[in-house]
């Protein structure tokens, strides 16, 4: 009978020098780590947190801002669907809430949290005299979908793009501040604000947007309702905030813009 040769047994006495050394560190020691070892573990996770940490917060914080970039930019796309599809004139109100506290009825003015509602016209008309403007008959409109909150967002007016690109620096320039929707912009209230909820008129509506966006049954867009030139490019900015307080150092900012005619709204981040 042929001899059969065994495979080699894995133990403190065979396979590699190194795996020899670790096998006979942890056996004598009863397989446990020392305190100074445990120490050190401690201190590289330590390390790593400080190191890991910032780096996903800026993450998160870039991620809400293309959200919200991405929640206004649809809200526009299915405000002038909608004019368009129904034959109608629709507005796209904001409205910038304290983020500190829950939504209060009525709001509190603040930072911090966009709110944006979509209503139009129920019978097709402009609702109002363009040459003697005045608020909008509640009663008259109609709610769009719903209420959108957008959290960790800030309106802001940011200063033009030089227009010889397509990045946030390099973005067209507005040149008109009623063609604009941020912090100090427009420069007045809307001389047609409209209210939610709508509908029957209510002594105390949660909110009353004083900057909005209208779109005509063709189409075609312009700011707050008391300019009604068309523009090449309007614009709504955005910055970054936690809670209520504004980011100035993240570079994380966006503006979106659009074309009074075709409407087709564009984002441009830093």
């Amino acid at each position: 009978m042929e001899d059969r040769v065994r495979p080699p047994e894995f133990g403190p006495a065979s396979g590699p020098p190194l795996a020899q050394g670790l096998c006979q560190a942890v056996i004598s020691r009863g397989g446990g780590f020392t305190l100074v070892e445990l120490m050190v573990v401690i201190g590289v996770i330590s390390l790593l947190m400080v190191l890991v940490v910032p780096a996903v917060s800026n993450l998160k914080g870039s991620g809400d801002l293309t959200n919200a970039a991405y929640a206004i930019s649809g809200a526009l796309e299915q405000a002038r669907a909608y004019a368009l599809g129904n034959n109608t004139y629709v507005w796209v109100g904001f409205y910038e809430e304290d983020a500190s506290q829950s939504s209060t009825s009525p709001a509190t003015p603040g930072i911090g949290r966009v709110v944006i509602s979509i209503v139009a016209s129920k019978d097709g008309t402009i609702i109002y005299d363009p040459n003697s403007l005045a608020t909008i008959d509640p009663t008259r409109l109609t709610q769009v979908g719903k209420l959108t909150k957008i959290p960790n967002a800030h309106l802001i007016t940011f200063a033009d793009g030089t227009g010889i690109g397509s990045t946030f620096d390099t973005r067209p320039p507005v040149t008109y501040s009623t063609a604009r929707i941020g912090d100090t912009t427009p420069p007045s209230a809307s001389l047609t604000p409209f209210q939610y909820p709508v509908g029957t008129p209510a002594p105390t509506p949660q909110y009353t947007f004083l900057k909005a966006i209208q779109f005509s049954p063709r189409g075609d867009a312009r700011i707050n309702n008391n300019n009604f030139t068309l523009k090449t490019a309007a614009e709504v900015g955005l910055r970054q905030t936690h809670g209520a307080a504004v980011d100035t150092v993240s570079p994380n900012v966006v503006a979106i813009q659009f074309s009074a005619i075709s409407g087709n709204p564009k984002i441009y981040r830093r």
